[in-house]
């Protein structure tokens, strides 16, 4: 059994920031759950290209609003309760609106291995 605080992880190694992000690592690789957990917070009126090679991601906005933009496709709002899943390589690009920054719990299978580090060559053992 795993049992952890955000503010225990808040204050470790765990937690990682960017000029516009942080995310705060609850499970990782080494956690050997198959996948990892993490609360991410997007800062307010701010743009995050993301494109991870290998992954699929599960995100649930819990507060704020933004917008996610798949590379060459659709733009999709986001709000509280809104959840979006990313499928291997969907190129993208994150934003929270200027009113409030956005607070999401975000599942990564193959999961991440550290402070930026992705298993990007990995199985996905949910699937598999």
């Amino acid at each position: 059994m795993i049992v952890r605080t955000l503010e225990e992880c808040q204050n470790s190694e765990r937690r990682v920031v960017s000029e516009t992000w942080e995310s705060v690592r609850m499970l990782l690789k080494d956690d050997k759950m198959g996948f990892s957990f993490h609360i991410t917070t997007i800062y307010e009126g701010t743009e995050t290209h993301i494109h991870y090679k290998n992954h699929l991601e599960s995100v649930y906005c819990m507060s704020g609003e933004g917008e996610i933009e798949v590379v060459g496709g659709e733009t999709y709002p986001i709000k509280p309760g809104t959840l979006y899943i990313l499928d291997k390589n969907d190129e993208h690009y994150l934003r929270a609106y200027t009113n409030k920054e956005m607070v999401m719990a975000c599942v990564f299978n193959p999961p991440i291995t550290g402070n930026e580090v992705h298993d990007e060559n990995g199985v996905y053992p949910l699937v598999d």
